[in-house]
């Protein structure tokens, strides 16, 4: 039986994710409980969502630079103005939001590249964030912590929100038909553009839907840290581009898998614990997580090349 692409998109970082979750339970059993998953996937729900984002961004064939300077950003409003004034930490998450579809615009108007564009905005971002928290602090809104650290029956609240990001992100990706027209335009804007639509259009709303998911990704992470710093989701930037490639995504032809997204940022997550379990040190962890990304690539690479062989054939 034939596997379709799109499936193969799939198999390869769920067979990486089990492959790493048996490592750790053979490793430390102890784990293979639900106070063990809770905290392995602890940090996963702030870190799946900075990948939705930066998923989202890739699908038009563009990519954020500004990623984690911008969660930070989000983190900081979170545990001040959402905290203490609720109202305008909205509108401020709102302005942001509108800035993200501006950037989206300009960067088709003017036909600028977006990794120079969002790497400027990474500085704005993150000169924002220090002139809301100049120094660590803030506190979490309740309702968010309670959110964050609830106990739901049977499976941990990290895997809940994981199964219920997936769900979404795969109906606005693959089911709705703004979904099609994003896929379009990272495939072939000029023949959506000849459909009568408008490219502009379409790329300002997958740059402010991808500002949304990152203003959540911001909020949760303050939920599950208590407090927030203007430095606080500076690696999430490379994070959300590993989690999208190792899920299936391409970085051009509108190719993404949001499901793979979902199930490449756990791996990354994961990677984390299993390496400590390893007792590598934190200044390895990095490019020991690197490794393994090039290794899940380049089996990747291996099963296309065969998969066109036997086309060829």
């Amino acid at each position: 039986m034939k596997i379709s692409a799109n499936t193969m998109r799939l198999v390869i970082p769920a067979a990486s994710l089990a492959v790493l979750l048996a490592a750790v339970f053979y490793m430390q059993p102890r784990a293979m409980s639900y106070t063990g998953l809770n905290l392995l996937f602890n940090l996963a729900v702030p870190i799946i969502l900075a990948t939705i984002a930066q998923m989202l961004i890739m699908s038009v064939n563009d990519l954020d630079l500004s990623m984690g300077t911008f969660v930070s950003f989000c983190a900081c409003v979170t545990a001040t103005f959402l905290q203490t004034s609720p109202v305008v930490g909205i509108l401020i998450f709102a302005g942001a939001i509108a800035v993200y579809a501006a950037i989206g615009a300009i960067i088709h108007i003017r036909s600028l590249p977006s990794i120079v564009v969002t790497l400027g905005m990474s500085f704005v971002w993150g000169g924002l964030a220090v002139l809301i928290l100049p120094s660590p602090g803030g506190t979490a809104p309740s309702w968010i912590r309670w959110l964050m650290t609830s106990k739901p029956p049977l499976i941990p609240v990290a895997i809940v929100a994981s199964i219920l990001i997936a769900i979404i992100a795969h109906l606005i990706v693959s089911r709705s038909s703004f979904g099609v027209l994003m896929r379009g335009v990272g495939g072939n804007f000029r023949s959506v553009e000849r459909a009568g639509w408008s490219v502009v259009g379409i790329r300002a709303a997958t740059f402010a839907l991808a500002g949304f998911f990152a203003v959540l990704a911001g909020i949760a992470l303050v939920g599950l840290t208590t407090s927030a710093d203007a430095n606080i989701a500076l690696r999430y930037t490379l994070l959300s581009i590993a989690g999208v490639i190792l899920g299936g995504g391409e970085f051009v032809g509108g190719r993404v898998s949001p499901v793979g997204a979902v199930i490449g940022a756990l791996t990354l997550t994961l990677a984390g614990s299993f390496l400590s379990f390893m007792r590598i040190s934190p200044d390895w962890q990095i490019g020991a997580q690197g490794a393994i990304l090039i290794v899940v690539l380049a089996l990747r690479i291996l099963l296309n090349r065969l998969e066109k062989r036997e086309k060829n054939q």
